[in-house]
């Protein structure tokens, strides 16, 4: 007779154990109680006949089985979200929940009060929202919406560009005004410029029309929101869209030398094409995007 699979149930306690390091931190994060997260374990143990965790003074140590199964047992945890969404309303009510995954930049400082509105205006959808700077897997159902600054790829996804938004070198006032803008390229230098900490981010600034090195930054981080936050307390000059440097004030750097423009897209998987607060949020989307690029200026 053949061992029946493990359920979701036992890999969701696993996976909560690997998160939080320590039975009693999984038991909290899943407001089980100790002894059960252990039965939980020792199940999963013997339904793989896999060693998943050695006990020490310490705590508890995973074992290479275990970190081979943790990124399965995340695409189970992201199926299991998806589901727990997809029932949370009918596909032709406006209620139920709705995921959106956007960069940083862009679910601090554009989705807010675009997100308000779709609030007021559909009070019985709650919205939940991942902010990464990575391309989320939508075919993974990692989130429902996505917003990206990149055309997909992917044949099962419905997709549709908004626009390009433009980035540029920018100053606060207040660093132009003690400290003057630079006139040339080579003047930069002389300017302490907001950047990025470690190499990989750096290649988000391809198509600047120069190569930027570690060492050109006076302030590193690979936030794009505490970028932000620098460039808007003065600290030098940044880069960041036009659209937002126009609301807040910036002034701009070099603006015919140094800049670069991406695309804007709103994405989601076609299976939810008839799920009515997908379709609402979608659109939505795609309507104020296209206003927040309008608001940038030539």
């Amino acid at each position: 007779m053949t061992k029946s699979q493990p359920g979701w149930e036992l890999y969701r306690t696993f996976l909560a154990v690997m998160r939080e390091g320590s039975l009693s931190g999984a038991a909290r994060a899943l407001n089980l109680t100790q002894p059960t997260v252990g039965r939980h374990v020792d199940a999963l143990e013997e339904a793989l006949g896999l060693a998943l965790f050695t006990r020490s003074q310490t705590g508890l140590n995973a074992t290479e089985g275990a970190l081979a199964l943790v990124p399965h047992a995340e695409a189970m945890a992201s199926a299991a979200e998806a589901l727990q969404r997809a029932a949370s309303g009918e596909a032709e009510e406006d209620r139920g929940t709705i995921r959106v995954t956007a960069s940083e930049i862009v679910g601090t400082e554009v989705l807010p009060p675009i997100l308000a509105a779709f609030r007021e205006a559909h009070p019985r959808i709650a919205i939940e929202l991942l902010l990464s700077n990575r391309a989320e897997d939508l075919l993974r159902r990692e989130a429902d919406i996505a917003i990206r600054m990149v055309r997909p790829t992917q044949s099962a996804l419905v997709a549709r560009k908004i626009g390009t938004i433009h980035l540029g070198l920018h100053a606060h006032p207040r660093y132009v005004e003690a400290h003057g803008k630079p006139a040339t390229l080579e003047e930069i230098e002389a300017h302490p410029i907001i950047g990025f900490d470690r190499e990989p981010s750096m290649r988000r600034l391809d198509g600047l029309g120069f190569t930027p090195s570690r060492e050109l930054f006076a302030f590193r981080c690979d936030s794009d929101v505490a970028q932000y936050a620098a460039l808007r307390a003065g600290f030098g000059l940044g880069i960041c869209q036009n659209a937002l440097a126009r609301r807040d004030g910036l002034l701009p750097v070099l603006p015919g030398t140094i800049g670069f423009k991406l695309e804007v897209w709103v994405v989601m998987h076609e299976d939810l094409k008839t799920s009515r607060r997908a379709r609402l949020m979608f659109d939505h989307l795609a309507e104020h995007l296209a206003a927040h690029i309008a608001s940038e200026g030539h």
